[in-house]
């Protein structure tokens, strides 16, 4: 008689998350990256109009990401910076959404978005071999199709996605909504359902806080990694323009203030240490959304210690 038990579903789900902080913190240490940590409390989020930051009693609002202060802590001499924290996004809840979640985000000095795409595509490949698909995660088996990582990462353009898929290219300053609603209903959707594809080179009025590129500024250097339609990261070649990022930042207030939201103060000290950035690339990870990927789960309940209304 075979008695030996399986991990309880909770269980399951610990040992997962456990492998994978695990994991992340050797590949980046192999790399030379020093791991960071910055505050959750902030006096200035980055305003963007498509993520709402959580308020909280004395003027400060829950960190939706921890870009800016990273980029701070660059600017001061850094090198090679990584960090695994807490992000907290309020309106975002679903099968693929929590308003609190695991964040990894990385900075490196004097690179672009086209080495970062290199390296996001190693990062995932590691992690595929030393965080094992489980068996069962969820009290059940896994949903989502296996990944096929044994091909390079499909490459495409953003304008190149939209011809093909949604038979329309997007200019430099696409309308916002109809640009957001095709990505999701017609791109996102079409896009393979067992493979890891990098869209690259979002129209400037995309680009957030991206470089334009130079040989092009209609784009931005600018990249999101898919795996099985799963958004996973977004990566840019870093503006280092005070003057452009404040232009943004106003946009993107005007825009959140005709959503009938009072638009955050803008965080000066960033601005100020733009001028000492240099050219350097980053890349914000959804943890919990990596997990769901590698391991076939459908809900990011299914990879998370507690789900949302356990708490």
């Amino acid at each position: 008689m075979n008695t030996t038990q399986q991990p309880s579903p909770a269980r399951a789900r610990i040992e997962l998350r456990a492998s994978a902080l695990a994991a992340i913190r050797s590949f980046f240490a192999d790399r030379g990256s020093l791991e960071v940590d910055t505050p959750l409390l902030l006096r200035a989020p980055a305003p963007e109009r498509h993520i709402v930051a959580l308020p909280v009693p004395g003027g400060r609002w829950l960190a939706a990401s921890p870009e800016l202060q990273m980029k701070r802590l660059l600017a001061a001499g850094s090198g090679p910076i990584f960090q695994i924290t807490r992000s907290f996004r309020g309106g975002e809840l679903g099968r693929h959404h929590h308003p609190e979640f695991t964040i990894l985000e990385w900075y490196r000095p004097d690179v672009t978005y086209r080495e970062l795409m290199d390296e996001t595509e190693a990062f995932v490949r590691f992690m595929a071999e030393r965080v094992p698909r489980p068996a069962d995660v969820a009290g059940g088996p896994a949903r989502r199709p296996p990944l096929d990582l044994s091909q390079p990462f499909e490459r495409l353009r953003v304008a190149d996605a939209f011809e093909r898929f949604a038979g329309w290219r997007p200019d430099g300053d696409v309308d916002d909504d109809r640009f957001c609603l095709a990505l999701v209903d017609r791109v996102e959707l079409a896009l393979p359902p067992d493979r890891g594809v990098l869209l690259h080179d979002y129209p400037a009025s995309q680009a957030s806080l991206a470089r334009l590129c130079p040989s092009d500024p209609a784009y931005a250097e600018r990249f999101e990694l898919y795996l099985g339609r799963l958004e996973i990261a977004n990566g840019f070649t870093e503006l280092a323009d005070a003057d452009e990022q404040r232009r943004r930042f106003e946009k993107e207030r005007r825009a959140i203030a005709a959503q009938g939201r009072e638009p955050y103060p803008l965080d000066e000290r960033f601005l100020g240490a733009l001028q000492d950035l240099g050219p350097c690339a980053g890349v914000a990870l959804g943890v919990d959304r990596l997990l769901m990927a590698l391991a076939g789960a459908d809900d990011i309940g299914d990879v998370t210690s507690f789900r949302w209304d356990e708490v």
